[in-house]
């Protein structure tokens, strides 16, 4: 399992991933984001996005539309997700990051803190009020100075085992998904002589 800059013809997958899943898909560009890839196999498993934010104080980072695919769930890709989005933020000259999610105890475990909404800086208070009404009712924003970033080591071993746990994402498919009767059906090459 390893996680990777996304390509711009993995698109169409992010875009099915984030619409299937509820996430934030605003101004979205492909190459902000990054994919968790099992090697193996090639399945994809998770991904995650910065989204750099101009305002009249500098720009600001903000990690958003992070997703695990069901099967690969509770094994770390998110955690790695999170780890190479912080590493691209640190390489971008960041030394604070912003979430806004409604999921902040699980950010907290890698030392995001939650802050009021008048704590953001400006540009966030408007980025927090469109994702409420949009996609995320319920978003805190979290914060994390890039250098207290830290990855649970319990998180770090499930991850190197992800692809040995993960479930299939669907059921096989059956004859009648596709309007075929099994009982009456013959064969492809079947003439009836």
């Amino acid at each position: 399992m390893y996680v990777r800059d996304a390509k711009n013809r993995e698109e169409v997958w992010l875009l099915d991933h984030i619409e299937e899943m509820g996430l934030d898909a605003t101004s979205f560009r492909s190459r902000d984001y990054v994919i968790a890839i099992d090697e193996q196999s090639g399945t994809k498993a998770g991904f995650g996005r910065i989204r750099i934010h101009k305002s009249d104080d500098g720009e600001l980072c903000e990690l958003t539309s992070i997703g695990v695919l069901t099967g690969w769930r509770e094994q770390g890709v998110g955690a790695h997700v999170l780890e190479r989005l912080l590493e691209q933020a640190r390489d971008q000259g960041f030394e604070r990051v912003y979430s806004l999610t409604d999921e902040p105890t699980y950010l907290a475990q890698f030392g995001f803190r939650s802050i009021s909404a008048e704590e953001l800086p400006e540009k966030l208070q408007e980025r927090l009020d469109a994702k409420r009404d949009r996609s995320a009712p319920e978003a805190t924003p979290v914060v994390v100075d890039v250098d207290e970033f830290e990855m649970p080591d319990r998180l770090r071993e499930r991850f190197k085992y992800a692809a040995e746990e993960a479930v299939e994402e669907a059921p096989d498919e059956m004859p009648e998904d596709f309007g075929i009767d099994s009982e009456t059906a013959t064969y492809k090459y079947d003439t009836g002589r």
